[in-house]
């Protein structure tokens, strides 16, 4: 009987690749570029693409490469930013959540359960409808707020496999402490499968930002990707490059995080 050959997969940098060139395209573009990623000039409002303006122009003349450029830029910091810091407050918490058992390991789970299951657009909307002049450390404080329940959560149910491990248990039978067999041997055991979820977290909140932007409650300088959405959609039979190039860099930014997230392997 023929064993099946299991399909070659790629090397692990390889699922960086995307993320890579996005990132370098996206700062070249910027840093490359003429002008100003909010700067107007009416004359060449919805412009049609060309050698001047690669992309074309949008609303007041905004050239679109300049913003989207520096739209993706902004929305990969936020993104990074909130993932890392959910994966930094999550991991321990749902490891120690699962430490110390009873109604701690239930009360984070729950917890957890009721975060993601909550719709984290509509605590974003609530939220920032009482702020006059959003900006971005605002969405990120609200994307914070549930950033780090997937993490916690996933965190606890590996923790549930290790803290019964035999290597947990000659641990304690040499005297150490929790807090010691916490970060000497289950957090640094959990650590490649919950980072698995960085990627997946990123992606969502590009997509919540550019979706909050899209119905006015972005960044108030509006050099955003759901800003660039908004300007394709009112203008879209009468210039569709802009909708075109916006969606397209809100799928670019959203699958080049998402593929970088699958190539981190516990």
């Amino acid at each position: 009987m023929k064993m099946a050959r299991r399909a070659p997969s790629l090397p692990r940098g390889a699922a960086l690749v995307p993320l890579a060139v996005l990132v370098l395209a996206a700062a070249a573009a910027r840093l490359l570029g003429s002008s100003a990623p909010a700067a107007l000039v009416p004359e060449n409002a919805y412009d049609a693409p060309s050698l001047a303006h690669l992309f074309g122009c949008g609303e007041g003349g905004v050239d679109m490469l300049a913003l989207l450029s520096s739209a993706t830029l902004s929305a990969l910091a936020l993104a990074g930013g909130v993932a890392l810091f959910g994966f930094a407050i999550g991991t321990p918490l749902g490891a120690l959540a699962a430490m110390r058992r009873g109604y701690v390991e239930a009360l984070v789970g729950r917890t957890c359960d009721a975060l993601q299951a909550f719709p984290s657009f509509l605590l974003a909307l609530t939220v920032l409808s009482a702020v006059r002049h959003p900006s971005r450390l605002h969405l990120a404080c609200v994307f914070a707020l549930t950033g780090w329940a997937p993490f916690a959560r996933l965190a606890l149910s590996e923790a549930r496999v290790l803290r019964s491990a035999g290597f947990v248990e000659a641990a304690r039978a040499l005297g150490l402490g929790e807090r010691k067999i916490l970060f000497r041997h289950i957090v640094p055991n959990l650590l490649g499968t919950v980072a698995v979820q960085l990627g997946a977290s990123a992606s969502a909140v590009v997509l919540s930002e550019a979706s909050l932007s899209f119905v006015g409650f972005g960044a108030a300088d509006g050099v955003s990707l759901g800003s660039a959405l908004d300007q394709g959609v009112s203008a879209m039979l009468r210039a569709p490059h802009v909708l075109v190039f916006a969606a397209l860099a809100v799928f670019a930014t959203s699958t080049s995080l998402l593929a970088a997230g699958r190539g981190i392997k516990p």
